[in-house]
């Protein structure tokens, strides 16, 4: 019997307004075709299977299709579990209808916990796997509010919900485990953060539980479970000494900070009598991202690199000059006429710092709207008065049109 985890595919997903359905859709058809030549027979994924809860249409078709292509492969089962990116009610919502093709959707906890605890049958109907699909519990759902609660006994309250949550689901599982008189393995899946599990800076992780307070522990999962299946984190990970605890992490790099990342999924084969065999088995690369950073003349020298390769990049650019560049945009689009380099960001990190410096020692960025800020940048940058309406009322144009832009009711084109 061989599994395969996966998970945090965030269909939909654009990184600095680029959209990305054609390395989604890539990365699918490579899904596919690993299923089959691996011989898979249970596909886990551990949530975030969208970006947002409401999804563009082309995200939707994607995963539908995908869903299409599973029911008529060799594949026996398929099991998602909702992460705090999905919509627990998009994911339900054809749930029984799936449910006849062998898949199997939980978008949210139900007041039937026994319905996270799948027991999966094999062609003749007997049962082979146990499933514990806990999908991501949001905390309304698992916490009692009290008057009066401050940050740190809340966040108790959510972890001991959590540990509750998966201590009975996994007592339930034990107990059909034991009522089938054949030791089946169990697998459990999670989405949310375990302590020891990293996540890295602008991997797109949305904070969970207060803010992370409540990472929960790995004695969370019981110690009979064969595997944790795990999903949130980004980057493919193992929880220290626990072989069988494991995040396989995103597909996709989710942004710069993961364009040197190795992407994988994982393959957990079950034999009878002995240990699980888990092999990580790597997700190509459909398209190359990178992140240069340098003074102009160091950054320039890697884009005639970058140019001489001649391969569709996107490119990240982190000057650390520390002055200014006029018409620095000018200057790198000039380098890289005539490639396949796309420049998706440029960031003056000294430029940063000086607009942080000007604040007041009690200040913060977030304390301030987007219009102050740019305001300070004219003043800092001694920017002429009679220049300075320009440009404060271009900028205030381009704010006012990205504000009215919807991004959830995108009508996305195939």
């Amino acid at each position: 019997m061989k599994i395969l985890h996966t998970s945090d595919w965030h269909l939909g997903h654009t990184l600095y307004g680029k959209k990305r359905y054609e390395e989604f859709e890539s990365f699918l058809n490579w899904l596919i075709e690993c299923i089959t030549t691996e011989h898979i027979d249970v596909v886990l994924i551990s949530g975030d299977i969208f970006d947002n809860s409401n999804p563009g249409i082309r995200a939707i078709e994607l995963y539908f299709d995908f869903l299409g292509r599973i029911a008529t492969s060799d594949c026996q089962h398929l099991i998602v579990t909702a992460g705090n990116h999905d919509s627990p009610a998009l994911l339900n919502a054809p749930k029984e209808l799936l449910r006849s093709l062998n898949i199997h959707a939980i978008g949210s906890i139900s007041e039937k916990i026994d319905d996270e605890v799948l027991i999966l049958k094999d062609s003749v109907g007997t049962p082979f796997l146990i499933v514990c699909a806990v999908p991501f519990l949001h905390d309304r759902e698992i916490r009692t509010v009290e008057p009066g609660e401050d940050i740190a006994e809340k966040t108790q309250k959510l972890l001991a919900g959590i540990r509750q949550h998966y201590q009975r689901v996994h007592e339930i599982a034990e107990s059909k485990r034991s009522l089938n008189g054949v030791k089946i393995p169990i697998i459990t899946m999670g989405h949310l953060f375990v302590t020891g599990g990293c996540s890295s800076e602008g991997d797109g992780v949305r904070e969970l539980y207060l803010g992370n307070l409540a990472r929960v522990g790995t004695d969370t999962f019981s110690p009979d479970i064969d595997y944790v299946a795990l999903g949130h984190l980004h980057a493919p990970q193992i929880l220290p000494g626990q072989e069988t605890i494991r995040y396989c992490g995103a597909p996709l790099s989710m942004g710069f900070s993961e364009s040197k990342q190795k992407k994988i999924v994982i393959a957990i084969e079950f034999n009878p009598g002995k240990k699980p065999v888990i092999t990580e088995i790597p997700v190509p690369r459909f398209q190359e991202i990178a992140s240069l950073t340098g003074d102009f003349s160091t950054i320039a020298n890697q884009l005639q690199e970058l140019k001489a390769k001649n391969i569709p990049i996107w490119v990240e650019i982190i000057l650390t000059d520390q002055h200014i560049i006029p018409n620095i945009q000018q200057h790198f689009n000039e380098i890289t006429r005539g490639s396949n380099i796309e420049i998706l960001k440029i960031t003056n990190t000294w430029m940063v710092n000086q607009i942080i410096q000007q604040m007041n020692v009690d200040e913060s960025l977030s304390d301030l709207d987007e219009r102050e800020v740019f305001n300070r940048c004219l003043k800092e940058f001694k920017v002429p008065p009679e220049q300075q309406q320009e440009l404060i009322d271009s900028f205030n144009l381009i704010l006012d049109d990205i504000c009215q832009n919807d991004e959830l009711a995108e009508a996305d084109h195939p």
